[in-house]
Protein backbone atom coordinates (compact mmCIF):
# COMPACT_ATOMS: atom_id res chain seq x y z
CA UNK A 1 0.00 0.00 0.00
CA UNK A 2 1.47 3.49 -0.77
CA UNK A 3 1.29 6.23 1.84
CA UNK A 4 0.07 9.24 1.12
CA UNK A 5 0.70 11.39 4.29
CA UNK A 6 1.30 15.00 3.53
CA UNK A 7 3.95 15.29 6.00
CA UNK A 8 6.19 13.01 4.22
CA UNK A 9 5.33 14.25 0.71
CA UNK A 10 6.27 17.76 -0.66
CA UNK A 11 4.70 17.65 -3.81
CA UNK A 12 0.90 15.69 -3.90
CA UNK A 13 -0.39 13.44 -6.99
CA UNK A 14 2.36 11.60 -8.02
CA UNK A 15 2.91 14.32 -10.68
CA UNK A 16 4.77 13.70 -14.13
CA UNK A 17 7.49 16.21 -14.92
CA UNK A 18 5.60 16.97 -17.85
CA UNK A 19 2.51 17.16 -15.76
CA UNK A 20 4.71 19.77 -13.49
CA UNK A 21 5.83 21.61 -16.28
CA UNK A 22 2.22 22.37 -17.78
CA UNK A 23 0.93 23.03 -14.35
CA UNK A 24 3.36 25.52 -12.84
CA UNK A 25 3.92 27.34 -16.52
CA UNK A 26 -0.11 27.47 -16.65
CA UNK A 27 0.08 31.25 -15.29
CA UNK A 28 2.38 32.39 -17.98
CA UNK A 29 0.04 31.24 -21.04
CA UNK A 30 -3.03 32.45 -22.18
CA UNK A 31 -5.28 35.64 -21.41
CA UNK A 32 -4.64 37.43 -18.00
CA UNK A 33 -7.66 36.66 -15.75
CA UNK A 34 -10.05 39.16 -14.17
CA UNK A 35 -8.85 39.20 -10.70
CA UNK A 36 -5.40 39.85 -12.54
CA UNK A 37 -7.10 42.52 -14.22
CA UNK A 38 -8.79 44.27 -11.34
CA UNK A 39 -5.45 43.48 -8.99
CA UNK A 40 -3.75 45.72 -11.71
CA UNK A 41 -6.19 48.56 -11.36
CA UNK A 42 -6.04 48.57 -7.67
CA UNK A 43 -2.39 48.96 -8.29
CA UNK A 44 -2.43 51.82 -10.37
CA UNK A 45 -4.54 53.50 -8.11
CA UNK A 46 -2.46 53.00 -4.98
CA UNK A 47 0.53 54.16 -7.15
CA UNK A 48 -1.00 57.22 -8.18
CA UNK A 49 -1.93 58.30 -5.01
CA UNK A 50 1.90 57.97 -4.16
CA UNK A 51 2.91 59.60 -7.08
CA UNK A 52 0.80 62.81 -6.12
CA UNK A 53 1.99 62.99 -2.53
CA UNK A 54 5.63 62.56 -4.10
CA UNK A 55 4.74 65.64 -6.46
CA UNK A 56 3.64 67.88 -3.02
CA UNK A 57 7.09 66.42 -1.50
CA UNK A 58 9.35 67.75 -4.62
CA UNK A 59 6.87 71.07 -5.34
CA UNK A 60 6.54 72.26 -1.55
CA UNK A 61 8.83 70.10 0.39
CA UNK A 62 9.30 68.40 3.73
CA UNK A 63 7.35 70.83 5.24
CA UNK A 64 3.88 68.79 3.91
CA UNK A 65 4.90 65.68 6.04
CA UNK A 66 4.04 65.46 10.15
CA UNK A 67 7.78 65.80 10.64
CA UNK A 68 8.61 68.09 13.74
CA UNK A 69 12.06 69.80 14.97
CA UNK A 70 11.84 66.75 17.46
CA UNK A 71 10.54 64.36 15.20
CA UNK A 72 12.62 64.64 12.66
CA UNK A 73 12.28 60.96 11.71
CA UNK A 74 8.06 60.11 10.95
CA UNK A 75 6.54 57.81 9.04
CA UNK A 76 9.30 57.71 6.16
CA UNK A 77 11.71 55.95 8.44
CA UNK A 78 9.19 54.06 10.09
CA UNK A 79 8.01 52.74 6.62
CA UNK A 80 11.82 52.24 5.93
CA UNK A 81 12.50 49.81 8.17
CA UNK A 82 9.22 47.99 7.72
CA UNK A 83 9.65 47.50 4.01
CA UNK A 84 13.24 46.30 4.85
CA UNK A 85 12.02 43.45 7.69
CA UNK A 86 9.70 42.39 5.14
CA UNK A 87 12.54 42.16 2.21
CA UNK A 88 14.43 39.74 4.38
CA UNK A 89 12.64 36.76 3.69
CA UNK A 90 13.74 36.23 -0.26
CA UNK A 91 16.87 35.55 0.67
CA UNK A 92 16.78 33.82 3.83
CA UNK A 93 14.33 31.63 1.95
CA UNK A 94 17.15 30.80 -0.46
CA UNK A 95 20.07 30.55 1.44
CA UNK A 96 17.67 28.33 3.96
CA UNK A 97 17.12 26.18 0.91
CA UNK A 98 20.35 26.04 -0.63
CA UNK A 99 22.84 25.63 2.29
CA UNK A 100 21.16 23.63 4.85
CA UNK A 101 19.29 21.67 1.98
CA UNK A 102 15.72 22.30 3.36
CA UNK A 103 13.51 21.08 0.20
CA UNK A 104 10.41 22.50 1.26
CA UNK A 105 11.65 25.66 0.92
CA UNK A 106 11.79 24.86 -2.81
CA UNK A 107 8.28 26.00 -4.09
CA UNK A 108 8.21 28.75 -1.81
CA UNK A 109 11.38 30.79 -2.45
CA UNK A 110 10.94 32.17 -5.83
CA UNK A 111 8.03 34.18 -4.67
CA UNK A 112 9.40 35.06 -1.55
CA UNK A 113 12.62 36.09 -3.51
CA UNK A 114 9.98 38.27 -5.85
CA UNK A 115 8.38 39.81 -2.62
CA UNK A 116 12.37 40.67 -1.44
CA UNK A 117 12.92 42.60 -4.65
CA UNK A 118 10.01 44.92 -4.46
CA UNK A 119 9.88 45.63 -0.75
CA UNK A 120 13.35 46.68 -0.64
CA UNK A 121 12.48 48.64 -3.37
CA UNK A 122 10.15 50.33 -1.81
CA UNK A 123 12.15 50.89 1.34
CA UNK A 124 14.84 52.50 -0.66
CA UNK A 125 12.35 54.96 -1.54
CA UNK A 126 12.22 56.77 1.83
CA UNK A 127 15.00 57.63 2.68
CA UNK A 128 15.54 58.90 -0.96
CA UNK A 129 12.80 61.27 -0.43
CA UNK A 130 13.65 61.89 3.39
CA UNK A 131 16.96 63.61 1.86
CA UNK A 132 14.54 66.77 0.79
CA UNK A 133 16.65 67.42 -2.75
CA UNK A 134 16.49 64.11 -3.96
CA UNK A 135 18.22 65.00 -6.80
CA UNK A 136 21.13 64.98 -5.26
CA UNK A 137 21.67 61.88 -4.01
CA UNK A 138 24.38 61.29 -6.02
CA UNK A 139 26.75 63.08 -3.20
CA UNK A 140 26.13 59.44 -1.00
CA UNK A 141 27.98 58.09 -3.52
CA UNK A 142 32.49 57.52 -2.77
CA UNK A 143 33.65 59.19 -5.79
CA UNK A 144 36.28 61.83 -6.92
CA UNK A 145 34.21 65.11 -7.52
CA UNK A 146 35.11 68.53 -7.77
CA UNK A 147 33.82 69.65 -4.39
CA UNK A 148 36.25 68.07 -2.74
CA UNK A 149 34.04 66.14 -0.78
CA UNK A 150 33.90 62.69 0.64
CA UNK A 151 31.24 60.65 2.27
CA UNK A 152 31.50 59.68 6.64
CA UNK A 153 32.94 56.43 6.15
CA UNK A 154 32.10 56.36 10.40
CA UNK A 155 28.58 57.04 10.01
CA UNK A 156 26.47 54.25 10.36
CA UNK A 157 23.38 56.20 7.88
CA UNK A 158 26.73 55.76 5.34
CA UNK A 159 26.94 52.14 6.16
CA UNK A 160 22.48 51.63 5.45
CA UNK A 161 23.42 52.86 2.10
CA UNK A 162 26.47 50.69 1.38
CA UNK A 163 24.34 47.25 2.61
CA UNK A 164 20.88 48.16 1.32
CA UNK A 165 22.21 48.96 -2.24
CA UNK A 166 24.79 45.71 -1.62
CA UNK A 167 21.49 43.90 -0.25
CA UNK A 168 19.60 44.26 -3.13
CA UNK A 169 21.94 44.13 -6.12
CA UNK A 170 22.65 40.60 -4.37
CA UNK A 171 18.40 39.82 -4.14
CA UNK A 172 17.79 40.68 -7.49
CA UNK A 173 20.83 38.50 -8.92
CA UNK A 174 20.07 35.36 -6.53
CA UNK A 175 15.88 36.46 -7.80
CA UNK A 176 17.29 36.24 -11.77
CA UNK A 177 19.45 33.63 -11.92
CA UNK A 178 17.01 31.39 -9.86
CA UNK A 179 14.79 31.61 -12.98
CA UNK A 180 17.10 31.27 -15.73
CA UNK A 181 16.35 27.28 -16.43
CA UNK A 182 12.78 28.21 -16.07
CA UNK A 183 12.78 31.29 -18.13
CA UNK A 184 14.53 28.59 -21.11
CA UNK A 185 11.59 26.44 -20.57
CA UNK A 186 9.05 29.02 -21.50
CA UNK A 187 11.49 30.34 -24.49
CA UNK A 188 11.37 26.38 -25.77
CA UNK A 189 7.78 25.71 -25.51
CA UNK A 190 6.31 29.06 -26.74
CA UNK A 191 5.08 29.48 -30.33
CA UNK A 192 5.38 33.73 -30.29
CA UNK A 193 8.68 34.77 -31.47
CA UNK A 194 8.62 38.16 -29.57
CA UNK A 195 7.92 35.75 -26.05
CA UNK A 196 10.87 33.05 -27.76
CA UNK A 197 13.40 36.15 -28.42
CA UNK A 198 12.73 38.29 -25.14
CA UNK A 199 12.84 34.55 -23.01
CA UNK A 200 15.80 33.47 -25.30
CA UNK A 201 17.93 36.56 -24.54
CA UNK A 202 17.35 36.34 -20.51
CA UNK A 203 17.80 32.33 -20.24
CA UNK A 204 21.29 33.13 -20.54
CA UNK A 205 21.79 30.43 -23.22
CA UNK A 206 20.85 27.53 -20.83
CA UNK A 207 21.06 24.45 -23.21
CA UNK A 208 19.91 21.72 -20.07
CA UNK A 209 22.79 19.74 -20.11
CA UNK A 210 24.45 18.50 -17.16
CA UNK A 211 27.79 20.15 -17.06
CA UNK A 212 25.77 23.48 -17.27
CA UNK A 213 23.32 22.68 -14.33
CA UNK A 214 26.30 21.59 -12.04
CA UNK A 215 28.19 24.62 -12.56
CA UNK A 216 24.52 26.74 -12.19
CA UNK A 217 24.36 25.13 -8.85
CA UNK A 218 27.99 25.50 -7.68
CA UNK A 219 27.08 29.35 -9.06
CA UNK A 220 23.69 29.49 -6.24
CA UNK A 221 25.55 28.04 -3.40
CA UNK A 222 28.13 30.49 -3.56
CA UNK A 223 25.91 33.35 -4.08
CA UNK A 224 23.83 31.95 -0.99
CA UNK A 225 26.98 31.75 1.04
CA UNK A 226 27.77 35.23 0.34
CA UNK A 227 24.25 36.13 0.81
CA UNK A 228 23.71 34.78 4.17
CA UNK A 229 26.01 37.42 5.68
CA UNK A 230 24.00 40.14 3.97
CA UNK A 231 20.67 38.83 5.52
CA UNK A 232 22.11 39.63 8.98
CA UNK A 233 24.24 42.77 8.17
CA UNK A 234 21.23 44.49 6.46
CA UNK A 235 19.29 44.99 9.39
CA UNK A 236 21.88 45.09 11.99
CA UNK A 237 23.00 48.17 10.46
CA UNK A 238 19.69 49.95 10.30
CA UNK A 239 19.54 48.73 14.18
CA UNK A 240 22.94 50.89 14.28
CA UNK A 241 21.72 54.31 13.45
CA UNK A 242 19.70 54.17 16.43
CA UNK A 243 21.53 52.14 18.91
CA UNK A 244 24.80 54.08 18.50
CA UNK A 245 23.25 57.26 19.58
CA UNK A 246 21.82 58.94 23.23
CA UNK A 247 18.52 58.84 22.73
CA UNK A 248 16.48 56.92 25.36
CA UNK A 249 14.79 53.51 24.33
CA UNK A 250 17.69 53.51 21.50
CA UNK A 251 21.11 53.37 23.08
CA UNK A 252 21.33 49.33 23.59
CA UNK A 253 23.16 46.58 22.45
CA UNK A 254 19.99 44.20 22.26
CA UNK A 255 18.55 46.34 19.03
CA UNK A 256 20.82 44.47 16.38
CA UNK A 257 19.37 40.82 17.17
CA UNK A 258 16.40 42.08 18.11
CA UNK A 259 15.60 43.78 14.31
CA UNK A 260 16.85 41.32 12.86
CA UNK A 261 14.64 38.41 14.37
CA UNK A 262 11.85 40.92 14.23
CA UNK A 263 12.68 41.17 9.93
CA UNK A 264 12.85 37.50 10.06
CA UNK A 265 9.57 37.76 11.96
CA UNK A 266 7.53 39.77 9.38
CA UNK A 267 9.21 38.63 6.23
CA UNK A 268 7.65 35.04 7.28
CA UNK A 269 4.50 36.17 7.91
CA UNK A 270 4.50 38.38 4.50
CA UNK A 271 5.65 35.44 2.54
CA UNK A 272 2.44 32.95 4.53
CA UNK A 273 0.22 36.35 3.39
CA UNK A 274 1.42 35.51 -0.01
CA UNK A 275 1.29 31.98 -0.05
CA UNK A 276 -2.06 31.64 0.83
CA UNK A 277 -3.26 34.17 -1.57
CA UNK A 278 -1.51 32.40 -4.63
CA UNK A 279 -3.03 29.20 -4.11
CA UNK A 280 -6.08 30.50 -3.98
CA UNK A 281 -5.37 32.29 -7.18
CA UNK A 282 -3.61 29.28 -9.04
CA UNK A 283 -4.23 25.68 -9.11
CA UNK A 284 -0.61 25.57 -7.16
CA UNK A 285 -2.39 23.23 -3.93
CA UNK A 286 -0.16 19.87 -4.59
CA UNK A 287 2.93 21.88 -4.45
CA UNK A 288 2.31 24.42 -1.77
CA UNK A 289 1.07 21.82 0.62
CA UNK A 290 -0.29 21.57 4.62
CA UNK A 291 3.41 21.09 5.31
CA UNK A 292 4.66 24.29 3.69
CA UNK A 293 2.24 26.52 6.27
CA UNK A 294 3.14 24.34 8.94
CA UNK A 295 6.50 25.13 8.94
CA UNK A 296 6.18 28.41 8.22
CA UNK A 297 3.81 28.73 11.49
CA UNK A 298 6.89 26.85 13.37
CA UNK A 299 9.13 29.64 12.00
CA UNK A 300 6.46 32.11 13.22
CA UNK A 301 5.51 30.97 16.36
CA UNK A 302 9.43 30.57 17.72
CA UNK A 303 10.02 33.79 16.48
CA UNK A 304 7.63 35.48 18.38
CA UNK A 305 8.92 33.90 21.62
CA UNK A 306 12.13 35.58 20.47
CA UNK A 307 10.54 38.96 19.88
CA UNK A 308 8.55 38.81 23.12
CA UNK A 309 11.87 38.01 25.17
CA UNK A 310 13.26 41.27 23.21
CA UNK A 311 10.58 43.13 25.16
CA UNK A 312 10.81 41.67 28.26
CA UNK A 313 14.64 42.46 27.75
CA UNK A 314 14.10 46.00 26.56
CA UNK A 315 12.27 46.40 30.19
CA UNK A 316 14.18 44.62 32.26
CA UNK A 317 17.46 46.62 31.45
CA UNK A 318 15.55 49.90 31.38
CA UNK A 319 14.34 49.27 35.45
CA UNK A 320 17.48 47.44 36.05
CA UNK A 321 20.13 50.22 35.11
CA UNK A 322 18.39 53.10 37.45
CA UNK A 323 18.68 55.85 34.48
CA UNK A 324 15.57 57.61 35.12
CA UNK A 325 15.49 58.81 30.82
CA UNK A 326 15.03 54.91 30.16
CA UNK A 327 12.87 54.15 32.74
CA UNK A 328 10.48 57.04 31.66
CA UNK A 329 10.66 55.91 28.11
CA UNK A 330 9.78 52.24 28.66
CA UNK A 331 7.41 52.58 31.73
CA UNK A 332 5.63 55.94 30.96
CA UNK A 333 6.22 56.81 27.66
CA UNK A 334 5.55 53.70 26.10
CA UNK A 335 3.71 50.80 28.47
CA UNK A 336 1.46 53.46 30.12
CA UNK A 337 1.62 56.62 28.51
CA UNK A 338 1.27 58.85 25.34
CA UNK A 339 2.32 55.42 22.91
CA UNK A 340 0.69 52.89 25.32
CA UNK A 341 -1.83 51.89 23.03
CA UNK A 342 0.37 51.21 19.95
CA UNK A 343 2.84 49.75 22.52
CA UNK A 344 -0.04 46.97 23.79
CA UNK A 345 -0.76 46.80 20.16
CA UNK A 346 2.87 45.58 19.26
CA UNK A 347 3.11 43.25 22.51
CA UNK A 348 -0.34 41.66 21.50
CA UNK A 349 0.18 41.29 18.15
CA UNK A 350 3.41 39.81 17.87
CA UNK A 351 4.51 38.23 20.98
CA UNK A 352 1.22 36.81 22.02
CA UNK A 353 -1.31 35.93 18.49
CA UNK A 354 1.18 33.90 17.17
CA UNK A 355 1.20 31.17 20.18
CA UNK A 356 -1.78 30.24 18.69
CA UNK A 357 0.68 28.22 16.51
CA UNK A 358 1.41 25.74 19.42
CA UNK A 359 -2.11 24.02 18.51
CA UNK A 360 -2.39 21.77 15.88
CA UNK A 361 -6.02 23.16 14.40
CA UNK A 362 -4.59 26.67 14.04
CA UNK A 363 -1.85 25.83 11.68
CA UNK A 364 -3.90 23.93 9.41
CA UNK A 365 -7.06 26.53 9.22
CA UNK A 366 -5.84 28.74 6.19
CA UNK A 367 -8.29 31.31 7.83
CA UNK A 368 -6.32 31.22 11.44
CA UNK A 369 -2.67 31.04 9.11
CA UNK A 370 -3.92 34.17 6.85
CA UNK A 371 -5.65 36.14 9.66
CA UNK A 372 -2.69 35.58 11.70
CA UNK A 373 -0.13 36.86 9.19
CA UNK A 374 -1.61 39.89 8.71
CA UNK A 375 -1.60 40.44 13.04
CA UNK A 376 1.80 39.79 12.78
CA UNK A 377 2.65 42.76 10.22
CA UNK A 378 0.36 45.17 11.94
CA UNK A 379 2.04 44.39 15.19
CA UNK A 380 5.77 44.64 13.73
CA UNK A 381 4.46 48.49 11.83
CA UNK A 382 3.72 49.10 15.00
CA UNK A 383 6.94 48.09 17.44
CA UNK A 384 9.02 50.45 14.76
CA UNK A 385 6.29 53.11 15.20
CA UNK A 386 6.77 53.27 18.64
CA UNK A 387 10.54 52.33 19.10
CA UNK A 388 10.90 55.45 16.68
CA UNK A 389 8.28 58.48 17.00
CA UNK A 390 8.35 57.59 21.29
CA UNK A 391 11.77 58.32 22.20
CA UNK A 392 11.78 61.29 19.72
CA UNK A 393 8.60 62.63 21.13
CA UNK A 394 9.40 62.55 24.48
CA UNK A 395 13.62 63.12 24.72
CA UNK A 396 15.60 64.40 27.62
CA UNK A 397 13.79 67.98 27.77
CA UNK A 398 10.86 68.33 28.30
CA UNK A 399 10.28 71.75 26.51
CA UNK A 400 11.03 69.76 23.52
CA UNK A 401 8.38 67.61 23.76
CA UNK A 402 5.79 67.29 20.58
CA UNK A 403 3.33 65.19 19.40
CA UNK A 404 3.13 63.69 16.41
CA UNK A 405 0.61 63.30 13.32
CA UNK A 406 1.11 62.06 9.72
CA UNK A 407 -0.31 63.81 7.02
CA UNK A 408 -1.90 63.06 4.00
CA UNK A 409 1.58 63.16 1.89
CA UNK A 410 2.89 60.52 4.20
CA UNK A 411 0.04 58.34 4.39
CA UNK A 412 -0.13 58.96 0.59
CA UNK A 413 3.78 57.81 0.48
CA UNK A 414 3.01 54.93 2.15
CA UNK A 415 -0.07 53.98 0.02
CA UNK A 416 1.77 54.49 -3.00
CA UNK A 417 4.69 51.51 -2.23
CA UNK A 418 1.67 49.37 -1.74
CA UNK A 419 1.21 50.20 -5.36
CA UNK A 420 4.78 49.62 -6.18
CA UNK A 421 4.67 46.06 -4.26
CA UNK A 422 1.49 45.21 -5.64
CA UNK A 423 2.15 45.69 -9.50
CA UNK A 424 5.54 44.45 -8.86
CA UNK A 425 4.27 40.78 -7.86
CA UNK A 426 0.97 41.13 -10.04
CA UNK A 427 3.56 41.48 -13.28
CA UNK A 428 5.53 38.63 -11.36
CA UNK A 429 3.50 35.72 -11.23
CA UNK A 430 1.98 37.01 -14.94
CA UNK A 431 5.18 36.36 -16.87
CA UNK A 432 7.07 33.99 -14.39
CA UNK A 433 6.14 30.62 -12.83
CA UNK A 434 5.69 31.51 -9.25
CA UNK A 435 7.34 28.26 -8.31
CA UNK A 436 10.73 26.84 -9.27
CA UNK A 437 10.00 23.99 -12.17
CA UNK A 438 13.71 23.40 -11.43
CA UNK A 439 13.45 22.63 -7.48
CA UNK A 440 10.46 21.27 -7.57
CA UNK A 441 10.88 18.56 -9.15
CA UNK A 442 13.65 16.93 -7.48
CA UNK A 443 11.20 17.18 -4.45
CA UNK A 444 8.88 15.46 -6.27
CA UNK A 445 11.28 12.59 -6.74
CA UNK A 446 11.83 12.59 -3.29
CA UNK A 447 8.56 12.41 -2.06
CA UNK A 448 7.95 9.25 -4.81
CA UNK A 449 11.21 7.79 -3.01
CA UNK A 450 9.46 7.68 0.22
CA UNK A 451 6.28 6.79 -0.79
CA UNK A 452 7.80 4.12 -2.51
CA UNK A 453 10.12 3.17 0.39
CA UNK A 454 6.69 3.22 2.79
CA UNK A 455 5.11 1.04 0.42
CA UNK A 456 8.13 -1.18 0.96
CA UNK A 457 8.39 -1.22 4.85
CA UNK A 458 4.11 -2.28 4.85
Amino acid sequence: MISTNIDQTLVTGHKSYGQITGELLANTQGRPPLWWLVGVGLGGILLAIGGWSFYQTLSKGLGTWGLTNSVAWGWDIINFVWWIGIGHAGTAFTIFFLVFRQHWAGSINRSAEAMTVFAVMCAGLFPLIHMGRPWLAFFILPYPNTRLLWVNYNSPLFWDVLAISTYLIMSVTLWYLGMVPDLATIRDRTKNKIQRTIYGMFSLGWDGSLYTYNRYETLLKLLGGLAAPLVISVHTIVSLNLAVSVIPGWHATILPPYFFVGAIFSGFAMVLTLMILMTKAFSIKDYITEKHFDNIAHVLKYSSLLIGLAYATELFIAWYSGVEYEIYTFFRARASGSFSTAFWIMVIFNAIVPQVFWFKRARKSILSLFLVSIIINVGMWFERYVILVSSLAEDFLPSSWTGYQPTMVDIGIFVGTFGIFTLGMLFFVRFIPVIAINEVKPISRIGKEKTVKDSQDE
